[in-house]
């Protein structure tokens, strides 16, 4: 799968481990790093529907945006960059369509 990076900061935290570990820590820097692999390896974003960091659609607000865990309680929060996003006919998304993502931030955002 094709990932893109809404931020520079992002982006340096995905290609500069060293770095992402000072600001994330060892474990946050760690399943940074993992979740973008299960990412990058994927074909379709289905290929992660059920991998581990349980990748899933939001609601709400954050309609058309994914999450997948990071370090208790961050999240790795990305929308799929087809616009519009594929749907079905019930207006579901259809995860098997969707081939690039952007990566929109890491946040907690339960409070």
């Amino acid at each position: 799968m094709e990932i893109l990076f809404s931020s520079k900061k992002l982006e340096k935290l995905a290609n500069d481990y060293k770095r992402c570990q000072k600001e994330m820590g060892i474990i946050g820097a760690k399943r940074f790093h993992t979740r973008l692999l299960d990412l990058y390896a994927a074909t379709t974003l289905e290929d992660v529907r059920f991998a581990p960091g349980r990748f899933h659609e939001l609601k709400g607000d954050r309609k058309g945006q994914w999450s997948c865990d990071l370090e208790h309680p961050y999240r790795l929060i990305f929308e799929p960059y087809e616009k519009p996003i594929p749907t079905n006919e019930s207006g579901n998304f259809i995860w098997a369509q969707i081939k690039i993502i952007e990566i929109i931030e890491i946040v907690d955002y339960h409070d």
